[in-house]
């Protein structure tokens, strides 16, 4: 008899937690791998993803676990290279960056949907201006606001038009050249929407009146009496010029932008079937996808099932029949299941702490490489006592943070909001500018970096808080805290509740404070976080939109900013808008790194530490990295069913070349080269 689909894992841990009575870890150290290894006869590879993802729509969806799941059903202009990350050509097979970093062309290549319609560039501008629609109110739509007037419709802004019929420029209001975007010159060429792009940026308010109340006094005396046009979907900055020529204008330069298009936020959906169904297109029965793989069946809390996408513009190189997706995040349970054969991976942070030292000696399976990702706290700063920067300072300076690491044993510790060992060159830069800045206000490094654990200080802090410690022997108490108005909530995970407990200890032990700890389910956690409807703090982890420092920082930008903090400074926004429009990288990343100096001393957020990726895969499974976001562009990945040429010393994969893989990448790479000549040749 077929056991129902909803307790599939339940099953398959019963038998695996049954056959497990006879071994333990330690006897397993004395094999090669860990646990069952055989490639599965029916070449579907079975992944554990993370926790149950709250939507498969891309621009709905924020998680890694989704972000996972959106790579096998979507494609996007380009896609990941399954090492570094860096981008390579996807649907765009080549493309051209003019008007000073501020203007994207996109050749695409004659690829179908699941349903095998083409897609064109106007999908593509359906999916970009859907993505940052306020009717969706994705919360990741912020990742669209570098194309332009793509925030001011996002919030709903309005455009300012006087009698004569001219719209009031961005620039008329603007308090010194110096602190704004360089305007592209006028288009010589092209449509009317072509030209109004390319012209310079019209001012955007509020609008309605209410809001408009805080606006700079300049702006508010000259908006009065005028004409408000609301910002619409067809004015933001994306063009199909033809079918196959999709075009991109940015409010200003974005050095990093083409590496942030692999993000599940820029991949194409049919527009035919999002607008028949609504809500319901991503369901199986109603799906149309674009990417190497079809979904077959959604079983929530269960299993995801695709199948491969025989429409796919590459499906010639898909060797993999379809993936199974696992929605799993309690540690010993994925283990478990890993053991018995029953999965072939899964993904990054789950290999239990208390396992470590076990499962690192199976050197064909296990992988813990850099990571471009932190976890942290965030504090809401809108709520007391937590607005009181001596507050959230003293709880920051109360975590021993090289303890943390030694606990968690595959994470370094972390005091700023970039991570450590990632961006080299970033990191000479902020050296050198907080040596600068520290000097200015008669400090050094040394002390600086003293905020890793500092006790006598937090304590200090608290007491000029107005909440005195007081000391019995070697323990501390603070009565007149109000532990009633703070909690630290985390989304459920093991590994979450770990670092929670293990925070909550320190502060108890340093500060004499038992903040309360409060868990919920990830979709309904980051909604909660979103609203700043928590008390004190609550778990955060951020994992780099590309490879950019600009990935983490970009989280405080703008009023409506995505740190889930309450904090905001519109001198902060110019910093990092001036740097973004620095063409020197060396000069970039120091007036990166000043903005970071600033948002750090205001403590809206607690860091911990910076993360490795500590996850674990069957030798034979090939074509899939510890690269540093976790994320698989599945169309890479095979299973090898010949033990001769399975992985062997992890350590070394990053280093090689699989054949197979990179002469495939290397014949995208070479198509695109080839035709940016031509389109040079053409252009000249």
């Amino acid at each position: 008899m077929r056991i129902p689909d909803k307790y599939f894992i339940k099953s398959v841990l019963l038998s695996v937690l049954t056959a497990m009575l006879a071994t333990s870890c330690a006897t397993e150290a004395t094999s090669r791998f860990y646990g069952k290894t055989e490639a599965p006869k029916d070449n579907v590879l079975r992944y554990i993803s993370g926790s149950e993802p709250e939507s498969l729509d891309p621009p709905v969806a924020t998680g890694q676990p989704e972000a996972r799941i959106m790579m096998a059903l979507y494609d996007g202009l380009v896609e990941y290279d399954p090492k570094t990350m860096d981008p390579i050509p996807g649907i765009a097979e080549s493309w051209e960056i003019g008007q000073g970093g501020t203007e994207y062309i996109f050749h695409l290549r004659h690829a179908q949907f699941s349903n095998g319609d083409p897609i064109k560039a106007g999908d593509f501008v359906f999916s970009y201006r859907r993505a940052v629609s306020p009717e969706l109110a994705a919360l990741n739509g912020y990742l669209g606001y570098y194309i332009k007037y793509a925030e001011p419709y996002n919030s709903g802004f309005v455009f300012v038009k006087d009698a004569n019929g001219r719209f009031l420029l961005k620039s008329d209001f603007e308090e010194a050249a110096a602190d704004r975007a360089k305007p592209a010159p006028d288009s010589d060429g092209g449509t009317e929407f072509h030209k109004f792009l390319d012209s310079p940026e019209r001012l955007t308010v509020p609008s309605t009146e209410k809001e408009r109340a805080d606006l700079d006094p300049k702006i508010k005396a000259a908006i009065q009496g005028k004409e408000f046009v609301p910002v619409k979907a067809e004015d933001i900055g994306v063009e199909a010029v033809d079918d196959y020529t999709f075009r991109i204008k940015l409010r200003q330069p974005a050095p990093y932008f083409i590496g942030l298009l692999g993000h599940q936020l820029f991949r194409v959906v049919h527009q035919g079937t999002v607008e028949k169904y609504g809500k319901a297109w991503t369901r199986p029965e109603n799906i149309v996808t674009s990417g190497a793989f079809l979904l077959k069946e959604h079983r929530p809390y269960d299993r995801i099932v695709t199948v491969k996408n025989p429409k796919y513009w590459d499906a010639d190189m898909v060797r993999l029949d379809g993936i199974e997706f696992y929605p799993l995040d309690e540690a010993t349970t994925m283990m478990n299941l890993y053991k018995a054969g029953s999965v072939d991976a899964m993904y990054n942070h789950t290999t239990p702490a208390a396992w470590n030292e076990v499962i690192k000696q199976f050197k064909d399976e296990y992988l813990n490489a850099p990571e471009v990702a932190i976890e942290y706290y965030t504090v809401n700063v809108k709520k007391p006592p937590m607005n009181n920067l001596k507050v959230r300072q003293a709880f920051a300076l109360a975590i021993d943070r090289e303890a943390m690491a030694k606990y968690r044993k595959t994470t370094k510790p972390l005091v700023d909001f970039t991570p450590e060992g990632i961006f080299p060159k970033y990191e000479e830069a902020r050296t050198k500018v907080y040596t600068e800045e520290l000097k200015k206000k008669g400090s050094t490094l040394e002390q600086w970096k003293a905020r890793e654990f500092d006790p006598v200080q937090a304590r200090k802090l608290l007491m000029e808080a107005g909440f005195p410690v007081q000391q019995n022997g070697n323990t501390f108490s603070c009565p007149t805290f109000p532990v009633n108005q703070v909690d630290l909530t985390y989304n459920t995970a093991e590994s979450n509740k770990a670092v929670a407990e293990f925070v909550q200890a320190q502060w108890k032990q340093n500060l004499g404070i038992t903040i309360p700890l409060k868990n919920m389910e990830w979709k309904t956690f980051l909604s909660y976080r979103k609203k700043l409807e928590y008390n004190g703090m609550a778990r955060a982890g951020w994992v780099g939109d590309y490879m950019d420092p600009f990935t983490f920082l970009n989280l405080f930008y703008s009023e409506t900013n995505d740190s889930s903090t309450g904090w905001w400074d519109p001198k902060y926004d110019k910093m990092l808008d001036a740097a973004n429009n620095e063409l020197d990288a060396t000069k970039r990343f120091e007036m990166l790194a000043r903005a970071e100096f600033m948002v750090m001393q205001e403590q809206p957020v607690i860091p911990l530490q910076t993360q490795a990726t500590n996850w674990i895969k069957k030798p034979f499974v090939k074509g899939m990295y510890p690269n540093p976001g976790t994320l698989h562009a599945w169309k890479f990945v095979y299973i090898e069913r010949d033990p001769a040429k399975w992985d062997q010393n992890v350590e070394n994969i990053m280093a090689e070349r699989d054949p197979w893989v990179y002469q495939n990448i290397d014949r995208i790479t070479a198509t695109q080269k080839a035709l940016v000549e031509q389109h040079k040749t053409v252009a000249e």
